[in-house]
This record gives structure tokens, sequence and C-alpha cells, in this order.
């Protein structure tokens, strides 16, 4: 019997999660998923729900910082799910079955006055602590400056890389360039991945508020960038004769207006590549009789095309988001040490 995720899968979509919650990730393993990914947001609400208090406690009991014990939980519940989706991994020979690594976001914050040349090197430096010994572990990198200049000597290292935190064709072909750059002649095509997380909800937030549109066009522009990077993505690997897929992520899929059906995005990219999303997204598709079919290369009028085109200041757009983005980046993972600075003092309340 066809279900509504079953018939999204059927399109070609591949379903992944964005979640590395044990019991989110086996419920969505029965949904058909095959992948997964993480960020600090997502490992906070795993923390503060109790369930990994005895391992805190072990932790800190072995003298860890915060800091450590944060990367610790990361790395334990990264690999956890890692292990549940690496049957899948196998099957494909590698085309699914990741669960993606977010390297530190703090190396973003402003406030930390850090030299660009100096991140880059620390991302290099922990894209290769954090991948080695996963084979089916992505690592985010997000689309910084110096997240895109470390891109290249990370490829080359042979670390799989999920370029995140993209909202414009012009981050993406700039990431896209750096890692081919980076794997040719050195790493071996048949293991090669990339992926490349474009960022959809967020844009069309950023629209409602600050870019007057027709009701036709308004709503739209995510999911206009988003399938214009599709296609220039699928022109540029198709003659490299690759085994496996070099596909982008569509991320932050979830809707934000209260209008919307919760599957707005979901509807409007199905057919192709990987769809990331929430849980509650996931959960209200299940729930519905909604049947998909593949959409992913209709594109909305020439006349909405054209006005979102002669509307939207896509530098302006970008600045704001990235910005806004690299916020949202950084403050979870101060809420994160924070509640492990918490969870010190009701676990051991002497130290």
């Amino acid at each position: 019997m066809s279900t509504p995720l079953k018939s999204l899968i059927d399109t070609g979509t591949k379903l992944y999660l964005d979640s590395v919650e044990p019991a989110e990730v086996d419920k969505n393993l029965a949904y058909g998923a095959v992948g997964a990914t993480s960020n600090p947001a997502i490992i906070s609400g795993i923390v503060a729900e109790g369930g990994l208090d005895s391992e805190i406690e072990s932790m800190l009991a072995d003298g860890k910082t915060d800091e450590e014990i944060a990367w610790a939980l990361t790395d334990q519940l990264v690999s956890e799910a890692e292990a549940k989706f690496a049957d899948i991994h196998k099957a494909t020979k590698g085309n699914a079955g990741w669960v993606s690594f977010e390297l530190d976001p703090l190396l973003e914050d402003p406030s930390l006055g850090l030299k660009e040349d100096d991140v880059v090197e620390k991302y290099i430096e922990l894209g290769k602590k954090w991948s080695a010994g996963h084979t089916n572990r992505m690592i985010k990198v997000p689309a910084t400056p110096a997240g895109l200049k470390a891109l290249e000597p990370l490829a080359a290292a042979g670390v799989t890389l999920n370029v995140t935190l993209i909202f414009t064709d012009e981050q993406y072909r700039i990431a896209r360039e750096a890692i081919w750059r980076g794997v040719n002649g050195k790493v071996d095509p048949a293991q090669f991945k990339s992926v490349y997380s474009i960022f959809i909800s967020r844009i069309d937030v950023y629209t409602s508020k600050n870019v007057s549109l027709s009701e036709k066009a308004q709503g739209m522009v995510g999911i206009v960038n988003a399938k214009r990077v599709w296609k220039e993505n699928q022109a540029f690997w198709a003659d490299k004769g690759l085994p496996l897929q070099q596909e982008l992520i569509f991320a932050s899929t979830g809707t934000k207006d209260p209008k919307d059906p919760p599957w707005k995005y979901v509807v409007a990219l199905a057919g192709s590549d990987i769809q990331t999303n929430p849980p509650e997204t996931n959960a209200a598709i299940a729930e519905s009789d909604v049947t998909f079919t593949r959409t992913v290369d209709d594109m909305p009028s020439d006349e909405v095309l054209s006005e979102i085109d002669a509307a939207v200041d896509v530098q302006k757009m970008h600045e704001f988001l990235m910005a806004e983005g690299v916020d949202k980046f950084v403050k979870p993972q101060r809420a994160l040490l924070k509640l492990i600075a918490d969870k010190r003092r009701e676990l051991s309340p002497a130290s």
C-alpha cells in the first residue's frame, strides 16, 4: 500500500531527516528515510530531555570540559545514527545512508574576532578529525568566506562534504568548483560524493518582510532559487562520468507561514536529490492524504520569474541571510554549552 511519504520517495526524492534523535531516526527509517543530519540545536534538544545525563555524569567524573562534553555527545549521537543507516550506505555503494556532522559554529562568531586564515585552518583540522574512521559521515561546512576556502583542501584529503548555509547560485558555484578542484586527480572517483544544502524557507521569510511582490510571486522565491540551482547542478555533473550522484540537499523545508501547508516545499521540490525535512514535517506528511508527483522540473510562469528577477536584490538578500544564518549557527552552540554547564551544576553540584 502506498503512503504519502512512499509516494514522495517514488518520485525520486531521497528522504533525509533533520535530526539524529534516536527515536526519530527509527521512526523515519520506517518512513523510508535514507539519511540524516545534525546541528547544535538538535543536540541541545536531545540533551535537554535528560536521556544523556548518565553519559554527562561519566564525562564530568573524567574531568572533561563543557566543550569536550558537547562534542563527545555530538559524535556519539551522529555515530549511532550512522550505524542505523550503514546498511543503506552499503547497499547504495555510498549514494545514500549518510549522516552529516556540523563543524564548530563558534568559528564564525564575529564577537571572537578570529582571523579568516585561522578559521580556514581550523575547519581543515576539524574536518579531518571528525571524519576519520567514519564511512558514512558527511562533514558540514558553511558557505561562509572561510568555509568556502576550506573546501578544496578538505576535498583533496578525501573528506565527504555537505556545504551548508547556501542561499545563492554564486555560493553554490564557488563551493562546487572548489570541491571539484580538490578531488580531481586526488580522490578515487568511485568514492567521491558531495552535496550542497540550499536553504529555502528562510528566503521566503526574508522576501515577505523586505520585498514587494505580487500574491503569485510572494512565497515562491526560495523555490525558484532552489530549482534554478538544481538545474545547474544537474547540467554540471552530467558529463563527468561519476558513479555517485553529486546532489543538492533541499534544506530549510519546514514552512514558516502558518497559512502554508507543512508540505509546501516538499511538494514543490519532489522528484530529485535530497530533502532533509524536520521531524514534524515528515510526521505531518505521514498523517496526510497527499500524493506526490515529480515537480522539481516545473517552474512558475515567465511573468512570475520576471517579477522575481526584477524585484529581488540578490546581493542584499545574501548579505542579510548570511548574517542571520551565522547568528543562527552560533547561538545554538552557545546554548548547548550553557545547557551542559547547567547539567554540570545539576549533576555534580560540588564542582
